[in-house]
């Protein structure tokens, strides 16, 4: 990644919920504020050591504390109008993207204890 406020990124794919759970470690001097992206999908594993990962173009980006944010509706529904996602998928990607935001709505914005009320635990470096 060739950019000057990101140091590394870290993401966790998570299959049982449809998402990709990413967070961007920045380098001193910019925002600290811990933001994770919360990517709509499907992911799982397709051979040995190889995992697949198809976006539906929605990402929920939730920072300690705030209003998460839904973003990329207006990709996915270009992509529906293209042909690329039939409606009973796009319908699929929205309510996915709606039930993240709900649950972290109902566990105050905190992404790590709505994981866990999930049964998941995540760490990061």
């Amino acid at each position: 990644m060739d950019n000057p406020r990101y140091h590394y990124v870290e993401s966790w794919l998570l299959p049982e919920l449809s998402l990709r759970a990413t967070v961007y470690h920045l380098r001193p001097g910019h925002d600290r504020t811990q933001t994770h992206y919360l990517d709509i999908g499907d992911y799982g594993p397709c051979e040995n050591k190889k995992w697949r990962a198809e976006s539906h173009y929605l990402h929920v980006v939730a920072r300690p504390g705030r209003a998460p944010e839904l973003l990329g509706i207006d990709d996915l529904l270009t992509a529906h109008a293209a042909g690329q996602f039939d409606t009973a998928r796009t319908h699929q990607a929205i309510e996915r993207a709606a039930a993240v935001v709900d649950g972290l709505a109902a566990c105050s914005h905190d992404v790590d204890r709505w994981l866990a009320g999930q049964g998941i635990t995540l760490t990061w470096l």
